[in-house]
C-alpha cells in the first residue's frame, strides 16, 4: 500500500512547486515499474494529486510570478489570464486541451489564480486531461521497458516493438515540439537545445 501513497505525495509535491520538478508522470511509471502496481490505479492517483497540488499553486504563485519567471513566461501567463476568464464550457475544453500538451501547467494555474477565475471549470478540465495524458506516457513508457527488456532477452515482439517505437516518438513530441509556437501561433517549430546552460 505504501508504493500507492508514494505515487500520491510524491505528485503533490513535484505539482506543489513552480520550478525545477519532473513531470509527474515520470514518478508514476517508475513506481509502476519499480513496485509492480496496477497503472491505472497509480495514474488516477497520481493525477489526482497533481491536481490538488497545481490548485495550491495558483493560492500563492500570483503575487511572486513576476520574481520567479522570465518575461516570456509572464507574457504566457499574460495571455493564458485572458483565456480564462470566459464562460464555462469554452474554458474548459481549453483548460483541458491544454493539459494534454507538454506545455507547463505552472502558468495555467499562475494565470487562474491572479485572474481570480472561477476554479470549477478548471480542476474537473485538468484532472481529466492529466489522468489522460499520463496514461498514455505511463503506459508508453512501461511498454518501452519491457520490450527493451525483451529484445536484451531475444524475446521481443512486433506488436511490443511498434508500440514501444510510438511511445519514443511521443516522448520526442513532448520534449523537441515547441508546444506555445504551435497552439499560440499555429506554427510547428522544432527546439533540439532543451537543457539549461549554465551561466
Amino acid at each position: 500500500m505504501w508504493p500507492y501513497a508514494g505515487v500520491f505525495f510524491a505528485c503533490l509535491l513535484v505539482d506543489s512547486v513552480p520550478v525545477f520538478a519532473p513531470p509527474a508522470w515520470i514518478l508514476i511509471a517508475f513506481s509502476v515499474v519499480k513496485f509492480k502496481l496496477d497503472p491505472w490505479v497509480a495514474v488516477g492517483l497520481g493525477a489526482l494529486a497533481s491536481t490538488i497540488g497545481r490548485y495550491g499553486l495558483s493560492l500563492f504563485m500570483p503575487s511572486i510570478a513576476g520574481r520567479v519567471f522570465d518575461r516570456r513566461e509572464n507574457e504566457n501567463i499574460a495571455f493564458l489570464g485572458r483565456r480564462l476568464g470566459g464562460r464555462f464550457w469554452p474554458v474548459f475544453a481549453f483548460v483541458f486541451a491544454y493539459s494534454l500538451t507538454p506545455l507547463s501547467t505552472t502558468a495555467l494555474f499562475t494565470a487562474a489564480g491572479a485572474a481570480r477565475v472561477d476554479p470549477r471549470p478548471i480542476l474537473p478540465a485538468f484532472l481529466l486531461g492529466k489522468f489522460i495524458i499520463d496514461a498514455v506516457m505511463v503506459f508508453g513508457s512501461r511498454s518501452t521497458i519491457r520490450t527493451f527488456g525483451g529484445f536484451l532477452k531475444g524475446q521481443s515482439s512486433p506488436k511490443s516493438a511498434a508500440f514501444s517505437a510510438l511511445g519514443v516518438l511521443a516522448l520526442c513530441a513532448v520534449l523537441f515540439i515547441d508546444w506555445r509556437e504551435l497552439l499560440v501561433r499555429r506554427r510547428l517549430r522544432l527546439r533540439f537545445r532543451i537543457l539549461r546552460r549554465s551561466s
